[in-house]
């Protein structure tokens, strides 16, 4: 096994492994806890239970409320855009299940079907955003909550868009989620700070009006966005990609019109922010 950083301050592909072996995978979980993204080549024999299997290794399984689940496999959602479909879903900046009271530790995306060109996953590291911060900036946030929803992105409002009529997304009677968690928490397997808020999800923060919130929000936003904190992952079939959200932004590149790309992905349940 070959484990090798994608750039100075995130991520690693992992080359040699097979996620069927229980055997290396201390080696592939101590690889998640140092880079934060784990993209694992060439797992092209890899079933829907093989999938299931490896996620289980890293904790329980969270069934997804809103996509669409693969058929006989409810513990695995469809990530897919189709030739004629302009919409991909995850274009936005986002931390998954921010919404929930306790946030998904991981999610492990299988690539199925790839386009020739197009549809990377960029990620950008949460801890370094925040290590580059001012100490007055960083005094000031670690004493901040924010508010995260799902109902804006996966609800009623949503009804008439592709990714609704499409079938991508449904059950949107189900996105009532609203939670409070720190703008800064500190991770719980590295001991590491790092910003906890993203464009998607996040609201508004708690004790500041609207238009303080909204301008703290869009400097960190800016900030996050910087390119020394982001790692971009090229996909190939058969990779399989995990990060961690209590670590991480990512973002699906929709640049592939015309082509399809089909993906599983498994999340992986987590604890609370403050109790892990």
């Amino acid at each position: 096994m070959q484990i090798i950083p994608l750039t100075g301050g995130l991520g690693a592909e992992i080359q040699g492994a097979d996620i069927r072996s229980t055997s290396s995978f201390q080696q592939i979980f101590e690889a998640f806890k140092d880079h934060s993204v784990i993209v694992i080549r060439n797992q092209t024999d890899i079933t829907p239970d093989d999938h299931i299997a490896f996620a289980q290794r890293f904790g329980p399984i969270n069934v997804n409320r809103f996509f669409k689940p693969v058929e006989g496999h409810p513990q695995i959602a469809t990530v897919l855009k189709e030739p004629d479909q302009t919409e991909a879903v995850g274009e936005g900046w986002h931390t998954d299940h921010s919404y929930d009271d306790e946030p998904a530790m991981g999610s492990i995306l299988r690539a199925i079907e790839v386009p020739p060109i197009g549809g990377d996953t960029l990620f950008v590291s949460m801890g370094m955003a925040y290590e580059a911060l001012s100490t007055p900036m960083k005094r000031f946030l670690d004493g901040l909550s924010a508010w995260h929803s799902s109902r804006h992105v996966f609800g009623a409002e949503i009804a008439e868009s592709e990714a609704a009529t499409s079938g991508r997304l449904g059950n949107a009677q189900n996105a009532t989620q609203d939670v409070l968690h720190p703008v800064v928490i500190r991770h719980p397997l590295s001991g590491r700070k790092g910003i906890y808020v993203n464009p998607v999800f996040t609201t508004r923060i708690e004790g500041l009006t609207q238009t303080e919130s909204d301008a703290l929000l869009q400097m960190l936003y800016a900030h996050c966005q910087q390119p020394e904190f982001h790692c971009r992952v090229r996909w190939n079939a058969g990779d399989i990609t995990l990060w961690d959200n209590r670590a991480t932004w990512h973002k699906a590149i929709n640049d592939y019109h015309g082509y399809r790309r089909y993906m599983h992905r498994i999340t992986v349940e987590g604890c609370p922010l403050q109790g892990c």
